[in-house]
Formats: structure tokens, C-alpha cells, sequence
């Protein structure tokens, strides 16, 4: 359920320019060619490996946090589907020791200074209360960069994806306190309409957003919900884009 892609940035000189081509070795399949491929010649990822970021996913935080200041100092903060820890390492370094980050993951996290990382699916009914344990009290914001498993089926993978934002705001209504803050991915198309409904029922402001650090050709997008109100609602507001 992770998003586990890899990542960086801009390399910059003439070498960081020339595209790097991969052979179809025995035992590589050609999307696999072409998915390192991409990986090599992705800016973002040799950034990422001089910056010390466990991905380049963590570039999509970053500059979503530049543009709405969702990370503060001493906040609670839930990472959902961690692995392999950019979004968690990124929010680390902005909430600082005042503050707490709790990784959620199927898979087995390395360690990181910062950051309380479990083996848990968060989808497992006693998961709400374990996350607020180990917070000390409700989260302020509620963070996945989740992606299923594409089965290369355009309209399945996004159904797929929605289903897992769907889910996953289910669960941050359970652990946020007032005017928390939930951040997910999405993919463009048409059936998430039911989500951003409901978010905007219960959230002050829902909007788009999508990072110059998701790829040119990717359709992923990010639903951003600010201003929890709590899971009785009230007057919605939205503002996409």
C-alpha cells in the first residue's frame, strides 16, 4: 500500500541532461527497463540521494507545505502507509522534538530519529486508538501517500486509489482534533466526487493540489482538507485549485 517509487531532484551541468538508457537484461521485463530508466533519469532522485531524503516523495511535501504551511512545530502527525519514511522524514524535521510522527505501514520501516514507526494495517479496528496512544492525544494532521498496486487498467487503478483516500479520511476523522488537517493522494478523473463531498462537510476548506514534484506525466493529485470541524460537519466551503 506504500508508495515505494524512490525519488529526488534537480541535478543540474550538462551531465544531469543526458538521459541515461537501461538494457533489457535476462531476468527484466521492459516495464521494468523503463521504470529504472525513469528512476535514473529522474531529477528528483538524485536529489534526494544528496539530500539525505529516504524518497523523492518527499519533494511533494515539501513544496506543499511551502505553499499552505500545513507543518508547524510541536504538532501530532499521522503518516499512513510510510514506507519507505520521505513524508515522515520531512515532517520530522518541522515538528521537531515538541512534537510527534507515527509511520503506519504493512511493511517493516528502518528506523528513524524522530519518527515512531509501526507494523500495523490501519485499517484494523483498534488502530484509531493506538495511533492516539502513541501521539498523546489526537493528531493535527492526517497524511497518505498510499498508492494500490496498478493493474494497468486506467479506470481500476483510480477506482483503487480513491477507495484507499476514501478509507484512509474515514480513518483520520477518528484520530484529528478541531481544525486538524487531512492530505492524501488521489488521480485525476471524475469519481472522486464522493470524497471531496464529504470532506467538505466536515472540513472548513478542500481543495487540489498537485506538486511540481509528481512527474509530468502522472496523474496523481492531492486532496488537501483543512479546518476539521469534527465528525458532526457543518457549512461547507471549498476552494480547488
Amino acid at each position: 500500500m506504500s508508495d515505494r517509487r524512490g525519488g529526488a531532484s534537480s541535478g543540474g551541468g550538462v551531465r544531469g541532461e543526458l538521459k541515461q538508457r537501461v538494457k533489457t537484461g535476462r531476468g527484466r521485463t521492459l516495464s521494468q527497463k523503463r521504470w529504472l530508466e525513469r528512476q535514473l533519469n529522474d531529477p528528483y532522485v538524485a536529489r534526494a540521494k544528496r539530500e539525505g531524503y529516504r524518497s523523492r516523495a518527499a519533494y511533494k511535501l515539501i513544496e506543499i507545505d511551502e505553499r499552505y504551511k500545513l507543518l508547524r512545530p510541536g504538532q501530532r502527525i499521522v503518516d499512513l502507509g510510510a514506507a519507505p519514511g520521505g513524508w515522515s522524514q520531512v515532517a520530522a524535521r518541522v515538528v521537531g522534538p515538541s512534537g510527534k510522527v507515527v509511520g503506519i505501514d504493512l511493511l517493516e520501516i528502518e528506523p528513524m530519529a524522530g519518527v515512531a514507526f509501526i507494523t500495523l494495517d490501519f485499517l484494523d479496528p483498534e488502530a484509531p486508538a493506538t495511533l492516539t496512544a502513541l501521539l498523546g492525544g489526537p493528531a493535527d494532521l492526517v497524511m497518505s501517500d498510499m498508492a494500490a498496486n496498478a493493474t494497468g487498467h486506467k479506470k481500476t487503478d483510480h477506482l483503487r486509489i480513491i477507495g484507499l483516500a476514501e478509507t484512509a479520511a474515514e480513518f483520520a476523522r477518528e484520530v484529528l482534533g478541531p481544525g486538524g488537517a487531512y492530505l492524501a493522494k488521489v488521480l485525476q478523473g471524475g469519481t472522486e466526487g464522493a470524497l471531496l463531498n464529504d470532506l467538505k462537510r466536515d472540513f472548513a476548506v478542500v481543495r487540489h493540489v498537485k506538486p511540481a514534484a509528481s512527474r509530468a506525466d502522472s496523474s496523481e493529485l492531492y486532496v488537501l482538507a483543512t479546518g476539521y470541524r469534527g465528525p458532526q460537519g457543518g457549512t461547507r466551503s471549498s476552494d480547488e485549485g
